[in-house]
Order: C-alpha cells, then structure tokens, then sequence
C-alpha cells in the first residue's frame, strides 16, 4: 500500500463479532475484542452513510490484540437534506447551502452531539473510563465529534476528525476537562467535498486556544487511504497506551 490511492469504506460484508444493537436513542454496529474491552473508539461516519461504512477498517488498523479496544459505529437518524433536494437520509445535522463555510441547522447538531455523549456516558457505566474512550468521526460525523468531545465533562483519550469541519467553532464553550486532549485531524488535500482549507483552519484555530491538534494531509479526496489508517493505528496506539 502506497497510500496514494484513497478508498471509501462500504461494509457490507460481516464479522462474527459484530453485532447491531439499540444503544440510547441511536442503533449502532459494534466490533468486540475477543478479551474484555478496556478501551473504546466511537467512531460517526458521513452524510448518507450508516455505521457499517468504517467497519471494515478495524482489522485493517491492526492494533495488537493486548489494547481490547471496543469499536462503535454509531448510525444516524434519517432526516431531509436541504442540499441534496430535501431528499431524505441519514444525516447527524441539515446543511442548507455549500457555501464557504457550510450553513447547517446548528440546533439539529447540538442535539446530535448530545446523542454522542450518551453513548460516551454508556461506555463509562459498562466499564471503560473516560479517558480510555476516543471520539471519531469522518466528515459531518467529525464536526459532531469536536462539539462534543471539547465540551465533554471528563477527560477523553482523544479527538479524530476526518476529511471535517469546525462547525460549531463560534459558540462552543469548552469544558477545561479536556484542554489537554490529543487532537489528530486528517484531510485529503484534493477534497472536492470539504477543501483541505477547512481541516487547516480548524487544527490553527485549536492550537490558537492552547489545544495540542496535529494536522496531516493526503493526497486523496474525500476518502479514506491506507497510509491514513497507518497513521491513525499509531495514533490510537499513542493515546491509548496504559
């Protein structure tokens, strides 16, 4: 693998250990450890995706079988999409015109982002704490994981944000629970979808603030390559060492 080429994530292929299960008020895929888990990453896919999209990079990311990491794959509401005609999908939030910047219904994810710490809340009560627990999302997912994970009342393990966008960077309040938190952000440098720019400008705006925000580009679109899956296993393998 060169990492040249990206590739998208379209998991309908199954895993003896991947079950879908109601989990508050959203349904999600989960990949087990064959241990018990010790450590979680909830991972939001895409606009017009479900959970079963970024599945099949767990075994791809090759993490050594000691982390017991719990994956989560969180599937979204079905809602009409402005952009796309009204057309209904699933979707974290609406966005209403592709501008410079994006208008979205702020409100729609504010209250997806409070779906997120649910799940967060639930991995905490079945036994992972808090800063065992990294919040990760591709493109619209990605900009639910920054509201959430910045404002979350406990310590996280980290942020992943892919191929996304600092929605919310004008209202948010952070909590100072996670002012420390390792922050990766990864950005195809040809995304025709959301321009490198908008990864860039978020990662300046969080070190701005005093975030510790890494910023890694790829040639690719808005996609996922296999030398970005190398670079996120590192990582996680970082964040959530013992």
């Amino acid at each position: 693998m060169t990492g040249r080429c990206p590739r998208r994530y379209n998991a309908r292929q199954s895993f003896h250990h991947l079950k879908s299960r109601p989990l508050t008020t959203l349904s999600c895929i989960e990949i087990n450890p064959q241990a018990p888990a010790t450590a979680a990453v909830i991972l939001l896919h895409g606009l017009g995706a479900d959970g079963n999209d970024f599945a099949p990079m767990v075994p791809e990311l090759a993490l050594p079988d000691s982390m017991a990491v719990r994956f989560v794959f969180p599937n979204a509401p079905s809602i009409p999409v402005t952009i796309n005609g009204g057309y209904v999908m699933p979707a974290w939030y609406d966005i209403t015109a592709i501008d410079i910047d994006r208008t979205i219904d702020h409100a729609q994810l504010i209250e997806s982002a409070e779906r997120l710490r649910e799940l967060i809340d639930r991995e905490v009560d079945r036994g992972i704490p808090a800063n065992r627990i990294v919040v990760a999302g591709f493109s619209q997912g990605g900009a639910v994981c920054y509201q959430t994970a910045l404002t979350y009342m406990q310590p996280l393990a980290g942020l992943l944000c892919m191929s996304s966008y600092f929605a919310t960077r004008d209202t948010i309040t952070p909590n100072s629970a996670n002012r420390h938190i390792p922050i990766l952000i990864c950005h195809g440098s040809a995304d025709p979808m959301v321009p490198e720019r908008m990864g860039k400008e978020a990662q300046q705006h969080l070190v701005s603030l005093g975030y510790r925000a890494e910023f890694r580009s790829y040639p690719m679109e808005h996609a996922v390559c296999p030398r970005e899956i190398a670079d996120i296993s590192g990582w996680l393998q970082r964040v959530l060492s013992p």
